[in-house]
């Protein structure tokens, strides 16, 4: 059972893990970030924030595999990646948003195309 302190624990490490995310998407647009931070932090905030998940959530285990290893596991990757100032700044300016959470229809296609993919490549295997 987890108890009244770790559950707090756990939603303010979740919500550090979303404000990072969100200053990943403002880094990833910030001119002095290095081209290959850029496309790591790009893809874990498309990740991050698509409405769809590479492993679905109502598969036992695995479906919230990525809530809790790849999505921090990228972060973190990013993070060290992108220079720390301007990381600093980001996550200031993502603090100071009040905007919804952003959303990526981008991150859904990419997700929503593997997952076509693999159909398909399951089916002509299955059936040629």
């Amino acid at each position: 059972m987890v108890g009244p302190i770790m559950l707090d624990s756990i939603k303010r490490w979740a919500a550090k893990l979303e404000r990072d995310a969100r200053a990943l998407w403002l880094a990833c647009r910030d001119p002095r970030t290095p081209w290959y931070a850029k496309a790591v932090a790009a893809a874990v905030a498309v990740y991050a924030f698509s409405p769809i998940d590479l492993i679905p959530d109502f598969i036992p285990v695995l479906g919230y595999l990525d809530d809790l290893l790849i999505v921090p596991l990228g972060v973190a990757l990013a993070l060290r990646l992108v220079p720390a100032a301007v990381m600093s700044e980001c996550r200031e300016r993502a603090e100071r948003e009040l905007l919804e959470k952003p959303r990526s229809v981008a991150g859904a296609v990419v997700v929503v195309a593997i997952w076509v993919a693999l159909v398909a490549a399951l089916a002509f295997a299955l059936f040629a």
